[in-house]
């Protein structure tokens, strides 16, 4: 099992005719993803490089590819439209990779979506999610998986599915930060760790899911063993999750907070990056995981130590 996603998940882009849309679509198709079609309104009943049909609307590419997942790379002024798109037309996991959403945007499309519970939007400003597919030829880059399903920008190369792990685990990822998700994902796998599934939440002041229906989701999936929360300053987002993992979560959890030398009031790379209160700080967000026992790693470099001890695994020296 894994959450959100998996092999047999049907998967459209909306921009799929842009450059990146378009680079990142042929990625998801050489990691396995089933990618079902593109949305570029203008351009219904052609076909993009990779024979994939386009559709002018998501309605007419659900309707008939029956696609439940979308990944969004439409420039940031008709980012939000394209959101509220998919989820009208019933998509179930939207992930939204584009950048540089305006918040008031994303405040109106917060508001509508609590009309579309069944939709999950991950971002904006994220690379998006992964569920491991298996090994099954090649090294590095070239390497060939079956069975998972990429939905973004990820290195798919460097994730490990629980049945090529060593340890015979795997854990959950859920993370502010595209680069400290790779780093913790490339740790795990370096020490015979799998991922049963990874999501980048992106690093906007408002965006979707958040850390605590993540953590409920991987708390209740069989195939993972523990969960890494990569955490920033900004907002309260992780001192919230801290008082759900100690109230009701079960299987280990490890954390990092990002930004322990930021000044207060400045942004400090993400937009949502920046300390506004006392609860704000990385200090704070780390003394919270702390006193709800949960292991935090003090460094980057730690990530992948930090949750094999908490998996009561042997890190090597």
């Amino acid at each position: 099992m894994a959450i959100l996603i998996n092999g047999n998940t049907n998967v459209l882009c909306q921009g799929i005719t842009g450059s990146t849309g378009a680079f990142h679509t042929k990625g998801c198709l050489a990691y396995g993803t089933k990618m079902a079609g593109g949305v570029t309104p203008g351009k219904g009943g052609t076909h993009d490089a990779n024979g994939l049909p386009i559709f002018d609307t998501v309605r007419e590419a659900v309707e008939s590819t029956g696609a439940e997942a979308t990944m969004i790379f439409v420039p940031p002024p008709f980012a939000a439209d394209a959101i509220l798109e998919a989820a009208e037309a019933g998509i179930r996991v939207i992930c939204a990779i584009t950048e540089g959403i305006p918040v008031q945007d994303m405040v109106r499309v917060k508001s509508i979506l609590r009309n579309y519970p069944e939709s999950v939007l991950i971002g904006p400003n994220c690379p998006g999610v992964i569920t491991p597919g298996r090994r099954v030829s090649g090294e590095g880059p070239d390497t060939v998986f079956e069975g998972g399903c990429k939905i973004g920008i990820m290195p798919g190369y460097i994730h490990t599915a629980k049945a090529d792990a060593s340890t015979g685990k795997a854990v959950g990822v859920i993370s502010r930060s595209g680069t400290l998700t790779y780093e913790a994902v490339w740790q795990t796998s370096v020490l015979g760790i799998g991922q049963s599934t990874c999501v980048g939440i992106g690093g906007d002041p408002v965006r979707g899911t958040g850390f605590i229906d993540l953590i409920e989701r991987f708390e209740g999936d069989s195939e993972t063993d523990g969960m890494i929360v990569i955490g920033e300053i900004g907002g309260t987002d992780e001192i919230e999750a801290a008082h759900w993992i100690k109230e009701h979560a079960k299987k280990p959890v490890a954390a990092f907070i990002a930004g322990r030398t930021a000044p207060p009031g400045k942004r400090m790379g993400h937009a949502g990056a920046i300390i506004g209160g006392e609860e704000d700080t990385a200090d704070a967000k780390i003394a919270a995981f702390k006193a709800c026992g949960v292991d935090v790693a003090e460094s980057p470099a730690d990530l992948g130590s930090t949750m094999a001890k908490a998996l009561g695994l042997e890190v090597p020296v």
